[in-house]
């Protein structure tokens, strides 16, 4: 057992993780990936023209869904007025009492 940690073995299994350290990275960076640090964040972010045209639509398109979607709230909020305005209840309510009084009985005690 003791053969296994000698200072040969310890100093290949160092050196292959170093070595594989470098070829990830070179592959990363040729492929366009960014640099990260050990917690994740990238180092270098990739910046060129394209990254930042992207960006610029992106940014233009979110300031058109958020007008859109204020659109949308002004035309709910008049919604929502005009149906709990006492005019909607009257208008159903004299419908209610159109329909009952189909149903009521005439002068001779008849429903028509």
């Amino acid at each position: 057992m003791e053969d296994l940690l000698t200072p040969a073995v310890l100093g290949i299994g160092v050196v292959s993780f170093a070595i594989a350290w470098v070829v990830n990275t070179a592959i990363r960076v040729r492929h366009g990936y960014p640099l990260e640090n050990s917690w994740g964040k990238s180092v270098y972010p990739k910046k060129d023209t394209e990254t930042i045209e992207r960006l610029k639509l992106a940014s233009q398109e979110n300031a058109q869904l958020r007008a859109e979607l204020g659109s949308v709230k002004d035309r709910l909020a008049n919604v929502e007025r005009i149906v709990t305005d006492s005019g909607y209840h009257l208008t159903h309510e004299i419908e209610a009492l159109r329909a009952s009084e189909t149903r009521s009985p005439d002068r001779e005690g008849q429903f028509k």
